[in-house]
C-alpha cells in the first residue's frame, strides 16, 4: 500500500472531520463530547497552517490519516516546543501511517527550528475500558517518545475519569543564542 503524505487543505476538513468524529463519539482518546462543525475544523487547519504543520496521509485517493504540530504555550519561551496530535482511519490501524505522518511532521518541525515535541495520550484508569486502550501510548513509545508525566483522573467522558500521560520527544538542538522560529506560512509560503 502506497502511502502519500501531503499539506492539508481546509477542502480536506470533511474527509479529516469523518476520521475524528469516531474517536469523539466511540472513544475516550480525543475528551471532546461533540462533534466539532465543519466550518469550526476548517478554521482549525487553516489556524493552525498559519505556524505550524498539518498534514494529511492518503491512500488511493481517500485520506486515512493526520497530523499537526501547535503551540504548547502562548509564551514565547515556549516558541521552540511544540505539541502534537495524530488521528488515523479505525480501519487503516497498524499499517505505519501514523509513523509516515510523524516522520514528515518532525522533519517540517526541525525545519521549522522546534526542539521538543509533546503529546497527551488518554489513559485508562481501569483495566479493560471500554472506550480506551494504551495503544496511543504505545504508539509514541514506538516513535520515539518518552512518558514525563502523569495527570490523574484529568479527564471525564462516558461517565468515568480518565488520566493523562503526557509524553516529550527532542528533535533538536538546544543553542544559546536559539535559532529563530520559523513560522509554517513562512517555510513553506
Amino acid at each position: 500500500m502506497e502511502v502519500k503524505i501531503r499539506i492539508a487543505k481546509k477542502e480536506d476538513a470533511a474527509a479529516l472531520l469523518e476520521i475524528y468524529s469516531y474517536y469523539v463519539k466511540n472513544t475516550a482518546v480525543s475528551f471532546e463530547y461533540e462533534v466539532p462543525s465543519l466550518k469550526e475544523f476548517e478554521r482549525r487547519i487553516c489556524t493552525t497552517l498559519e505556524n505550524y504543520p498539518y498534514l494529511v496521509a492518503e491512500t488511493d485517493g481517500k485520506i486515512v490519516g493526520y497530523v499537526y504540530a501547535g503551540r504548547f504555550s502562548p509564551r514565547t519561551a515556549y516558541d521552540w516546543v511544540a505539541e502534537t496530535s495524530i488521528y488515523v482511519d479505525k480501519d487503516f490501524h497498524r499499517l505505519g501511517i501514523g509513523r509516515k505522518l510523524y516522520e514528515k511532521l518532525e522533519e517540517y518541525l526541525t525545519a521549522q527550528n522546534v526542539t521538543n515535541l509533546y503529546a497527551g495520550a488518554a489513559d485508562p484508569a481501569v483495566e479493560n475500558d471500554p472506550y480506551l486502550t494504551k495503544n496511543s501510548e504505545h504508539f509514541h513509545k514506538a516513535v520515539g517518545y518518552k512518558t514525563i508525566g502523569n495527570f490523574s483522573r484529568i479527564g471525564y467522558k462516558f461517565d468515568r475519569w480518565y488520566n493523562l500521560i503526557y509524553m516529550e520527544k527532542i528533535i533538536g538542538e538546544h543553542y544559546s543564542p536559539q535559532k529563530a522560529f520559523v513560522p509554517f506560512s513562512k517555510l513553506n509560503g
